[in-house]
């Protein structure tokens, strides 16, 4: 299978992870452009960031259509993290390959379990603090700057346990911080974006938002739990993969 083939074979998976699940797409991408397209870590971690800023933005217009995005929260949310995000993006080059691998295997494992660990409701959340929220924001910036994710997986849990926003509007809002996370995260990487496959990535993008598109209808057909399922198991197999590759 040709590169082209494979970008957008790539792409579109990643769309519907994102569609479906709101979040979680790049866990995907990274892996993706690493093992099927060659790319090395510090290269896949910056085009990932393009790919998951431009398919986010592409979900969260459906989002905001729907009336399921809280602007002013997603926005203070997202403003704690985008000086860590920005940080995080000029460290992540001085960092090695094997350690940006390793530590991706580990965050792609803890998502899986987080998906496939059951939990009994306990009553409605509660809003927690600034201090707590501003925390959180900045945690989720830095994983983004650092490791190219969104942080799709850990912004929702997030935007639900503390700022207690139902889970539909925590999905929506969730896009508008790994928007801008991922902006923000692009900036120090920009001297660097040149250096891209273009050939690859350009249509592992566009691929990305068409699937995201579809990603939406096919959540209307599977149930949130089949599909979190889904997709645990193939994070679980995308972190033995990367552990092993980081450990030999």
């Amino acid at each position: 299978m040709t590169a082209l083939a494979l970008a957008l074979v790539a792409g579109a998976v990643v769309g519907l992870a994102l569609g479906g699940l709101g979040g979680g797409s790049s866990m995907l991408a990274v892996p993706a452009l690493i093992y099927l397209l060659g790319f090395a870590p510090a290269q896949a971690t910056t085009a990932a960031l393009l790919i998951v800023a431009a398919t986010s933005a592409t979900g969260l217009v459906a989002h905001a259509r729907a009336g399921r995005v809280r602007w002013r929260t997603g926005a203070l949310f997202a403003a704690a993290g985008l000086p860590a995000a920005a940080a995080a993006g000029a460290l992540s080059s001085a960092v090695p390959g094997a350690v940006l691998t390793l530590a991706f295997a580990l965050l792609a494992a803890v998502a899986a379990w987080r998906m496939l660990a059951t939990r009994r409701p306990a009553g409605p959340p509660r809003a927690a603090g600034p201090g707590r929220s501003a925390a959180a924001g900045a945690g989720l910036g830095a994983v983004t700057g650092l490791l190219g994710v969104g942080g799709g997986f850990l912004a929702v849990p997030a935007l639900v346990s503390v700022l207690a926003l139902p889970m539909a509007e925590a999905v929506g809002t969730s896009l508008l911080v790994i928007t801008a996370n991922s902006a923000a995260a692009l900036v120090p990487r920009l001297g660097s974006a040149g250096s891209l496959d273009w050939a690859v990535v350009a249509p592992f993008t566009a691929a990305a938002v068409l699937g995201a598109w579809d990603g939406k209808r096919l959540a209307n057909r599977l149930s949130g739990p089949a599909l979190q399922r889904i997709f645990a198991l193939a994070l679980l197999a995308v972190a033995a993969l990367m552990l092993l590759d980081a450990l030999t």
